[in-house]
Order: structure tokens, then sequence, then C-alpha cells
């Protein structure tokens, strides 16, 4: 009789082990999923990135011959870009952010200067560029909220009970979120 208890305890304490072990290792690999997704979503932001800086040169190629006195706009978005480039080669998507907000920026001084200038903004290949750089924002945009509901998704399960136990044993720490850089609700202002 002894034995059928000391049995069915060992038989209870080896079920509870392997119970909390297998929920160890579903949330462990839960973890995992979602931050692998976060870092997949990240590459789709800087896919559409690159694509921005791609077609950012040819804008600046059709439009500079029209307008030299605009030189500091066409300087600070050769800067901008150069920035984004140091900052894709550290892999901190922190420091992507920033730069890609320079570059932001930038670009937005010279949509206003092209706007300023209905000739340029009648030449076929500026008007193609710049409906390829709308739409390039637009995927961005898309790709960013993406990019912040996969985090939402990782920070909310490194929080919960009893997921935030596993996080916290194997160093799932809160990813920050893509945030727009303060003052990027102003429109620059250009002045001639």
């Amino acid at each position: 009789m002894a034995r059928i208890i000391v049995f069915s305890t060992l038989g209870a304490i080896v079920l509870i082990v392997l119970a909390i072990g297998i929920w160890s290792l579903s949330s462990y690999n839960g973890f995992v999923d979602k931050s692998e997704a976060i870092d997949s979503q990240w590459s789709q932001v800087e896919v559409q990135y690159q694509r921005r800086f791609d077609l950012i040169p040819n804008l600046v190629a059709a439009t500079q011959g029209i307008f030299e006195q605009e030189r500091e706009v066409f300087g600070d978005l050769a800067e901008a870009r150069t920035r984004y480039s140091s900052a894709q080669s550290s892999g901190d998507p922190d420091e992507q952010v920033a730069a890609a907000s320079e570059v932001e920026g930038a670009l937005a001084r010279l949509l206003v200067v092209i706007e300023n200038y209905p000739d340029l903004r009648s030449q076929q290949n500026v008007t193609q560029l710049m409906d390829e750089l709308a739409g390039t924002e637009n995927r961005i945009a898309v790709e960013r909220s993406r990019f912040n509901e996969a985090t939402r998704k990782y920070n909310t399960a490194t929080k919960r009970v009893p997921g935030v136990i596993v996080a916290n044993m194997f160093g799932y720490d809160e990813r920050p979120y893509f945030e727009a850089t303060p003052g990027s609700e102003t429109a620059p202002v250009v002045e001639f």
C-alpha cells in the first residue's frame, strides 16, 4: 500500500514537472516565433526604405538641372542618404529609424521645392518619379504599421502572466515600436 502511494506521488510529481516543461517549451517557442516575426517585418520596412533611397537619386537627377539655387536641399538629401547607409551597416534598427527620418525630412523639403516649380512638375519623368515615390511612401507606412503590430503582439506576450516568467528566464525583453521623430508632424518650410 505504501508503495502505491509513493508511486502515485512520484507519478504526480513527474506529470507536473512534465506539464511545466511542455508549457515552458511552448512559451519559449512562441517568443521565438514572435521575435522572428518582428525581425522579418523590420526587413520589409528596410526593403521599402531601400526602394525609396533608390528612387531619390533619380528624382534629384531629373530636377537638379532646372534649379541650381536649391543646392542645399540636394546636399541635405545626399548627406541623409549617406547616414542611412552607415546606419544600415550597423544593423541597429533605432539608428536606422533616426537616419530614415532625416531622409524623410530632406525629401519633404525637395517635394515642396518641386511643387513650387510648375514647369518641373509637368515633366513626365519627374511626375512618374514622384508617383513612384508616393507609392513607396504608402508601402513604408503599411510596413511600419505591420512592424508595430508584430511588436505589440510580442510585447504583450512578454508582459502577460505566465509568459512573463519564460520571457524573463530566457532574456526576451520588450522591443521598441517604430515611432515618428519629434517634430515630424510639422511640415517643412522652404524659403526662396
